[in-house]
């Protein structure tokens, strides 16, 4: 038996790497894109340790090359949900009553694999099948990864580490137990490192999952769990699954061992989710955990002593890094007029100077769009712009699904402050601007506060710090990841804990140690080292 107090410290964040031409990282990844490239990949799921095929397959295809299929992926039907629940339960009960630090190590272990081994594979994988460039792919699914598995373990050390006094005669603790029951994980498309965490940090704190990856990010969600394993992840910890989410949710959300949700997705599909376990709860054995990260319509709102090149950068960057397909990605802005032109001429000189293409290509500064579905309906918001009376487009319009699905960066300038593209969750390269008079400046920030029903990230841009504080102030539920003259995206693990609320999520903050404990249930124990044998109060005495 170890009997060593282990003590593990934050650390400091995995290093982005430059990938300069001729740089041992760059080769390496050259490579390992010429390889996936030339592969077709057979995707089985994974349940209890095992690999699972059961020959109803679909395809994993490029975005930026949608004829180009990448990798062949096995659907689970109803009897593979089951297995993939059974074996999270059996796998339960040594996972969680494990030594704390086995489970560190393995986290820990998994970090310097991606990190070192891997970095090439996961990257190639997340730039060919979520069509991310080189900078994209190594914050999210190298670096981002990484921090979050290796703060996860800090932060799991510093819950263990909370108890409570003892008084004289008695010794008091907290025990810190894994949900009683296993956690559904649904994981979206657009980061890597989401669909790592939102497994590995229940795991950290004891619990097995069940994990619905999704169909457009399968191939390097699948190098991940690869990964998992190969540092040591017992079987059935975590259960990869592909396939129809109504179908393997349906099945999650009727199991009497359903004990929580990990969720990063639509706000629809977390509401028809938080639903559907209220309508079962009767079936349950305990009041799951429902964890969530879901929409956005995230603002930048420009005060008149703003620095115009700052916020045009900003919004050039917020806006159209990834496609606009972020969570955090600036989707609305409100300038005044004495800034608009100035501001507006900053985006266009941006927009003339990048290129769009395939990932391949390091010098293409905005990729594809992740699928046709998300491509009509970024079509279809441009196409309203361009027949609407109260707007125009000043910036970009033009899509084209040819080849891939590309949309090119797009600003949408309108008169009307609730315009739909105002409103509406697009999740695109779609950046929509209301220019608002100086002297209607209130205003403008009561249009900021309430024109959404998001709450998750926002930046205000003033040179008047006062007037920057007044409108944070103004703004403060607007987002629960706020930033000053910045753009409101590229929080960092250990730095800027990630989450919203409002129609944004539960705010469990990602990256910190709120999240983490939603994964355990607490008990208090007390033992008394005399038991008292007199009934008396001592007036009575």
């Amino acid at each position: 038996m170890n009997n060593s107090i282990f003590s593990f410290p934050i650390p400091a964040n995995e290093p982005v790497k430059s990938y300069l031409v001729g740089s041992p990282e760059r080769i390496a990844l050259e490579a390992e894109l010429e390889r996936q490239s030339s592969t077709v990949v057979e995707i089985p799921l994974i349940i209890g340790g095992k690999e699972v095929r059961t020959g109803n397959t679909g395809n994993v295809v490029m975005p930026h090359n949608h004829k180009h299929v990448l990798a062949k992926y096995h659907k689970a039907s109803k009897k593979e949900v089951q297995m993939a629940i059974d074996a999270a339960m059996a796998a339960h009960k040594e996972w969680s009553e494990m030594d704390w630090q086995v489970r560190a190590s393995i986290m820990l272990k998994a970090a310097d694999l991606i990190a070192g081994k891997y970095r090439a594979v996961i990257n190639a994988a997340c730039m060919l099948g979520q069509s991310k460039n080189i900078y994209q792919a190594e914050i999210d699914s190298v670096c981002e990864l990484v921090d979050f598995l290796r703060y996860n373990v800090a932060y799991a050390c510093k819950i263990y580490a909370t108890q409570p006094k003892s008084a004289s005669g008695q010794i008091n603790s907290v025990e810190y137990r894994a949900l009683e029951g296993f956690i559904f994980t649904v994981t979206p498309f657009n980061f890597t490192s989401i669909a790592s965490n939102l497994n590995m940090a229940p795991a950290m704190m004891g619990n097995t999952t069940v994990w619905k990856a999704s169909t457009t990010a399968l191939l390097s969600n699948y190098y991940v769990m690869k990964v998992f394993m190969e540092a040591g992840l017992p079987a059935g910890v975590v259960n990869f699954l592909c396939g129809q989410g109504s179908l393997i949710g349906g099945v999650v959300m009727d199991s009497p061992d359903f004990g929580g949700i990990h969720f990063t997705g639509s706000s629809a599909t977390f509401n028809a989710l938080w639903k559907q376990a209220g309508e079962n709860l009767h079936k349950y054995k305990t009041y799951p955990r429902l964890v969530g990260e879901t929409g956005g319509k995230d603002f930048i709102f420009v005060h008149e002593s703003a620095d115009a090149e700052a916020v045009a950068n900003a919004a050039f960057c917020g806006a159209f890094e990834f496609q606009g397909q972020k969570c955090s990605a600036a989707s609305r802005m409100y300038v005044p007029r004495s800034l608009w032109q100035d501001v507006l001429e900053g985006i266009r000189r941006r927009a003339s100077e990048v290129t769009m293409g395939e990932v391949m290509d390091p010098m293409n500064f905005i990729n594809a769009v992740i699928d046709e579905i998300s491509f009509d309906n970024c079509a279809s918001y441009i196409e309203y712009a361009k027949a609407s009376s109260d707007a125009r487009i000043v910036v970009g319009g033009g899509y084209d699904k040819t080849v891939g699905y590309f949309v090119e960066p797009t600003v949408i300038e309108t008169s009307n402050p609730h315009f739909k593209s105002m409103e509406e969750e697009i999740f695109g390269p779609i950046l929509t601007v209301y220019v608002y008079e100086n002297d209607k400046l209130n205003e403008a920030i009561g249009y900021c506060e309430s024109t959404s029903p998001y709450g998750l990230t926002g930046s205000v841009f003033a040179q008047d710090r006062v007037a920057a504080d007044k409108i944070t102030q103004a703004l403060r539920y607007c987002a629960g990841n706020f930033y000053i003259n910045d753009k409101p995206t590229g929080a960092v693990v250990g730095m800027q804990p990630f989450g919203g609320s409002r129609a944004s999520g539960t705010n469990d903050k990602a990256g910190g140690e709120f999240n983490l404990i939603r994964w355990v249930t607490p008990r208090t124990i007390k033992e008394t080292l005399v038991s008292p044998t007199d009934y008396r109060y001592t007036y009575m005495k």
